[in-house]
């Protein structure tokens, strides 16, 4: 995991931000309300660390990123950001959240740059004129994994919306994140594919957690769920788990690096934002990306800085 860096030095806007981080936590907390059954809470750390983030301010080498837990949780974040870091002088101080949080962030100038992959969430975000310099970074994809047993019989489907629909006629155990994440988004759409509302079965449970833990929690309670393929393959050893759909066209998971609105929120780290995204679509960054999970058998993401979003598949 990458480690934080406590900002001391933004005392004037500690208040500002421990308000907007209970804000934060409550919204994550909100799904518990829900008609679906809770398996966890949101992270303690990740709301610890929205409660001590705050936007850089001007000229600051105090970098806030807010980015979603897969990049975390895959171990990306433990390459890209001790290169950038070295390359340019900055501290990042890392926010792993669900990319709708991580969003959330950007539009309350709780961070300076978003690194995420819910595409629709961040066209609205970028419409509503919170969000400057979107790029494309990487690609992966998404897939279903669950007990090797395969008890609604999904194993080797080519439709993710086919798949879901047998989860449910089974009532097999299904673990959502349930955290507002782009997973989650990416899950409830191919529900919606499927014709199936989800919330309510006793079937359907939320973790409440990042892609790590709900992995987890799925691996022992013997359940299924939606993953991005890195998250699975860094975390496969320790998870009792089988990948059994994947191929599906909509299961492309889109990654951008978006730099917050300075005209939005003054304060923000304009510079060490563009900085940040400048690295990640360089040569050097994309091949770090490019590389990634060597120690896997093979590469968990597709650097794809310069490329159209219709261009990845």
């Amino acid at each position: 995991m990458v480690t934080g860096v406590t900002i001391s030095k933004r005392a004037v806007r500690a208040r500002v931000a421990g308000l907007v981080a209970v804000a934060l936590v409550a919204a994550a907390c909100s799904s518990g309300s829900s008609s679906s059954p809770q398996v966890g809470a949101p992270s303690a750390s990740a709301g610890a660390a929205a409660a001590s983030a705050a936007a850089s301010p001007l000229g600051s080498k105090d970098l806030i990123l807010a980015t979603t837990t897969s990049t975390q949780d895959s171990g990306l974040l433990d390459v890209l950001v001790p290169a950038f870091q070295q390359a340019t002088g900055y501290v990042v101080k890392t926010v792993a959240v669900g990319s709708g949080q991580a969003l959330q962030m950007g539009q309350d100038g709780n961070a300076d740059v978003l690194l995420v992959h819910s595409p629709a969430a961040e066209k609205t975000f970028m419409d509503a004129g919170w969000g400057v310099d979107r790029r494309l970074v990487m690609h992966n994809y998404f897939q279903i994994v669950g007990p090797s047993g395969d008890p609604a019989g999904i194993k080797g489907l080519t439709s993710a919306a086919d798949a879901f629909k047998k989860i449910a006629a089974a009532s097999a155990a299904f673990f959502s994140r349930g955290d507002g994440s782009g997973t989650e988004t990416k899950e409830l759409a191919i529900w919606k594919t499927a014709g199936i509302t989800p919330k309510g079965n006793a079937w359907y449970l939320q973790s409440g957690q990042g892609m790590g833990p709900t992995l987890q929690i799925a691996s022992e309670k013997g359940g299924y769920t939606l993953t991005d393929n890195a998250t699975f393959l860094a975390n496969s050893a320790k998870l009792s788990l089988s990948v059994l759909v994947q191929g599906d066209p909509v299961l492309v998971n889109i990654y951008h690096v978006i730099s917050v609105n300075p005209a939005k929120w003054p304060k923000v780290n304009a510079a060490g934002a563009k900085a940040f995204a400048d690295y990640l679509t360089s040569s050097a960054g994309q091949q770090l990306i490019a590389s990634f999970g060597s120690q896997y058998g093979g590469t968990l993401f597709v650097a794809d800085a310069g490329k159209a979003d219709s261009a990845v598949k």
